[in-house]
């Protein structure tokens, strides 16, 4: 693959060239960090042990299907063959009116990935809502592929970071490990929860949110004001 020194764009001037050769030092020191920081945390030691094998509701896995719930215990949410569980907290709690924006965003692409991820591990959205709503969002939205559960009447929000002491909905990422008949504790997005300095953005399951990784290679970037919305121009209008 052609490197730096000989990479050329139509009518680029001197001056982009130097810059983008320095702006690439700086990416491939990013890259390196990225993956320093993946590899030490495919370190980490087991945390602890799941509180309690909580009870969730489910609703048919096709959304078009009449509509019921059934229940599931944590234990069941992972599959033959895959120890690891990805759940991640949508901020959608029964006393909110419409669900997160931002929350949505990322799930409507995570819905898209959801075929490759459960591949190699499990993977869950969990709102606190009562399932009939969470259905009701994801066919609003065409979600079709991802695993969603009710957290409704059972303390795995408060307990794994996911609402706060007030019942505010926290947007918590956590993953979890089956070591033969124990689940572990593994990861949350704890990053949510560190100082933020004046001026970054937070950015604790950006990784995982296509949606500010593409602007971030623009030259408007994020912006400061915008954010994403769960309708846009005659959607919006007509109420969608």
């Amino acid at each position: 693959m052609a490197g730096s020194e000989t990479v050329r764009f139509p009518n680029e001037s001197d001056e982009y060239r130097a810059e983008r050769a320095e702006l690439l030092k700086a990416e491939k020191e990013l890259r390196r960090r990225v993956e320093e920081v993946a590899a030490r945390r495919r370190r980490l030691p087991l945390g602890g042990e799941l509180a309690q094998n909580y009870t969730f509701e489910e609703g048919p896995r096709d959304l078009r299907a009449p509509e019921s719930a059934t229940k599931v215990r944590f234990s069941q949410l992972f599959e033959p063959g895959k120890d690891t569980l990805v759940v991640y907290s949508f901020m959608y709690g029964p006393q909110m009116e419409k669900p997160c924006p931002m929350c949505t965003s990322m799930l409507d692409a995570l819905d898209a990935e959801a075929p490759h991820i459960t591949q190699r591990v499990n993977l869950v959205v969990a709102a606190k809502s009562p399932i009939r709503r969470i259905r009701e969002h994801a066919r609003s939205r065409g979600w079709t592929r991802l695993r969603l559960v009710s957290t409704a009447g059972t303390t795995y929000n408060r307990d794994y970071h996911g609402e706060a002491e007030d019942g505010g909905q926290i947007p918590s990422l956590n993953v979890f490990v089956r070591r033969g008949d124990k689940i572990h504790h593994f990861y949350n997005s704890e990053l949510l929860f560190a100082e933020t300095p004046e001026g970054q953005d937070p950015r604790h399951v950006d990784p995982i949110w296509p949606l500010w990784n593409l602007f971030d290679f623009t030259p408007e970037g994020r912006g400061k004001d915008w954010y994403p919305k769960l309708a846009y121009g005659a959607e919006r209008s007509a109420g969608a």
